[in-house]
């Protein structure tokens, strides 16, 4: 982890609020002194032009990554999930909290072990570090050694995360869109709400333990992936006690031969498949930091189990109709699955439609080609991008996706980054084909 900061998270909703609070009188300070310094000089801004400050980002990143939680979260999810929909500076602003988290201090840390495993809650190691390895929204990594030997990875929540979740949301949502932020014409509330629900699940991190032995069943005697196991003894609904798994982090693949590259993304994309259509059940963070090599056992390791969703039968045929057709083209099919899993609910131009409809058919563009796609060599997310911008260009005809469709995209969008980043070489039709006739 890179050095981190160090701040206290605000724990009551009080607290969290007045930061908030404060913050946008930083900003309103700000923009009435940028306003005039712009009159004078003859210009007419408007106000979004105003809020969009480098000043101004950063005084947002900077609060938003303190108070972590929901506040840090929402606007991670923004910005993998609206993509293009986001003015520039706002995604650069978004991305930021992708990995910028500061640290609890000493005090409050300690605090949450006396909460959870009461006073004496350093008897059961023969070492604790205290001072964490990875940081990320929600909570941050510590390693510590049992009195046995045995090395652990232990994730602690912050405090007052869970009880914030509804108001941080709600306050982070009128601070966006008071300041313009968020494009008029784009429906988010969907989206917020969804947030919500997932986040709650996320701060229970007994549901993320049985999320783990879920995968650990389903995986069975599968030698590819690595899991964690955990003490069960030590969990609690805010800690979380796992197996410490040494490994390198999944970029490094990129220095490996080109055999290995293909390999690990092939079994990601493989992975992905077989979470859709026949666990129906998706690990939907598909942020690096989650997966791990082993090179000496050649093995990868999967981890964080949190942002895990149940799939409805439905919609897991649903997208297997979707896919095939896209296949081969067949925009009537196509368009039935598109209606079916939720994208066409409300009334929009044939125009529109068909600018959805051609996003799916490029996006499945891997499982068209008959030899081994190279997503190091393809504009794929280049043209991706232009369709999306050129679908934000109506936002007024269009509403936001199913919350179960952005989750499921946002998997596949960054598999597809991943193999990208690894200059990997998929035989992505064969690994589709296979795993349906399977499944």
């Amino acid at each position: 982890m890179k050095k981190s900061q160090t701040a206290s998270v605000p724990s009551s909703r009080l607290s969290r609020l007045s930061s908030l609070g404060g913050l946008a009188s930083r900003l309103a300070g700000n923009i009435a002194v940028e306003g005039a310094k712009r009159f004078t000089q003859g210009q007419t801004p408007k106000l979004q032009e105003l809020m969009l400050t480098p000043t101004n980002i950063g005084h947002i990143a900077d609060k938003l990554a303190q108070m972590r939680g929901a506040a840090m979260k929402v606007g991670q999810m923004l910005s993998m999930d609206s993509g293009e929909l986001m003015p520039k500076e706002l995604s650069d602003l978004l991305a930021r909290l992708r990995s910028d988290a500061k640290i609890m201090p000493y005090k409050q840390l300690v605090t949450m072990l006396k909460h959870n495993w009461g006073d004496d809650w350093l008897a059961p190691f023969a070492h604790f570090e205290l001072r964490p390895f990875a940081a990320a929204s929600i909570g941050q990594v510590h390693q510590a050694t049992l009195a046995n030997g045995n090395k652990l990875a232990v994730k602690i929540q912050y405090p007052g995360i869970r009880n914030s979740i509804d108001s941080d949301i709600d306050n982070v949502a009128t601070l966006l869109r008071v300041s313009q932020l968020i494009p008029k014409g784009l429906t988010f509330e969907p989206l917020l709400l969804e947030a919500k629900k997932q986040l709650h699940i996320e701060t229970d991190y007994r549901a993320e333990r049985a999320m783990l032995l879920r995968y650990k069943q389903l995986l069975g005697d599968d030698n590819t992936f690595v899991l964690p196991a955990t003490y069960d003894e030590l969990c609690t609904a805010d800690i979380l006690v796992m197996d410490f798994i040494e490994a390198q982090s999944i970029e490094s693949v990129a220095n490996l031969s080109q055999n290995v590259r293909n390999t690990v993304a092939s079994e990601l994309l493989k992975l992905f498949f077989r979470e859709l259509f026949e666990f129906k059940l998706v690990q939907t963070d598909a942020n690096f930091a989650n997966y791990q090599y082993q090179s000496s056992q050649q093995k990868i390791v999967l981890l964080d189990f949190g942002a895990t969703r149940e799939i409805p039968t439905p919609l897991s045929d649903n997208y297997e109709q979707l896919m095939k057709a896209a296949k081969v083209n067949d925009r009537v099919l196509m368009e039935d699955a598109a209606q079916k899993i939720g994208f066409f609910q409300q009334a929009i131009s044939e125009q529109q439609k068909a600018i959805i409809l051609d996003i799916f058919y490029q996006a499945c563009e891997p499982l068209r080609s008959e030899q081994a796609y190279d997503f190091g060599q393809s504009s794929l997310a280049t043209r991706l991008k232009a369709a999306g911008m050129s679908m934000s260009t109506q936002s007024d005809k269009w509403h936001t996706p199913p919350a179960d469709a952005i989750f499921i995209h946002r998997k596949l969008a960054g598999i597809y980054l991943l193999a990208a980043r690894l200059n990997a070489q998929i035989d992505a039709k064969s690994i589709f084909e296979a795993t349906i006739e399977q499944a």
